[in-house]
């Protein structure tokens, strides 16, 4: 069985938060740690293939989210970009957080991986502008040359798709435990490779 290497460069979601972080320094400030509360760890269970290098900060915009990305990409085999809630939330125009995924992604085609984007989840605890906002940056996501991994919908309410079904949050802000099994095992699809 080969081994695949996926590079993930992402923000809270990708972290685990409020239950996990990749950072050992930060998960010791976490008191009941969850690893399950990472939708890679899910995604590894289900292929057991994959191996995941993440560097994923809480809080962090789409271009802080890149000067990370190095971190992750040596070895790799796939990038995965996972970012953007921050950009809305912090009222950052979403052309430019679309433009700092599309050049991550630009980044790890031209080191010879395998690329993937997710786009932004709902947000419980957003407003009517946050969801436009993340309405728009979804669509401009979905236009970007890589392989989409369908987070939103994955975990959208099927009565309002603005918000995280029922069970799904932890917080509002992230997935629960059920909500990242979710992702790592429907919303993530390996793009096809040649290993």
């Amino acid at each position: 069985m080969s081994r695949i290497v996926v590079a993930v460069a992402g923000d809270s979601i990708s972290a685990g938060s409020p239950l996990w972080d990749p950072d050992p320094a930060v998960r010791a400030r976490i008191p009941a740690p969850d690893e399950r509360c990472q939708w890679q760890w899910s995604a590894a269970r289900a292929d057991p293939r994959l191996e995941f290098r993440t560097t994923a900060v809480y809080g962090e915009r789409t271009e802080e989210i890149a000067r990370r990305l190095d971190l992750v990409l040596e070895g790799a085999d796939v990038l995965v970009v996972q970012g953007g809630i921050n950009d809305v939330v912090q009222r950052r125009p979403v052309e430019e957080a679309a433009a700092n995924i599309e050049a991550m992604l630009e980044r790890g085609r031209a080191a010879g991986l395998v690329i993937a984007v997710t786009d932004v989840l709902p947000w419980n605890n957003g407003d009517k502008r946050t969801a436009a906002d993340i309405e728009r940056l979804n669509a401009l996501i979905r236009q970007i040359a890589a392989p989409l991994l369908p987070f939103h919908d994955t975990l959208a309410d099927p009565v309002d798709p603005t918000r995280m079904g029922d069970g799904l949050t932890v917080d509002g802000d992230h997935p629960s435990v059920e909500g990242h099994r979710l992702l790592g095992e429907l919303a993530f699809r390996l793009p096809p490779l040649d290993v």
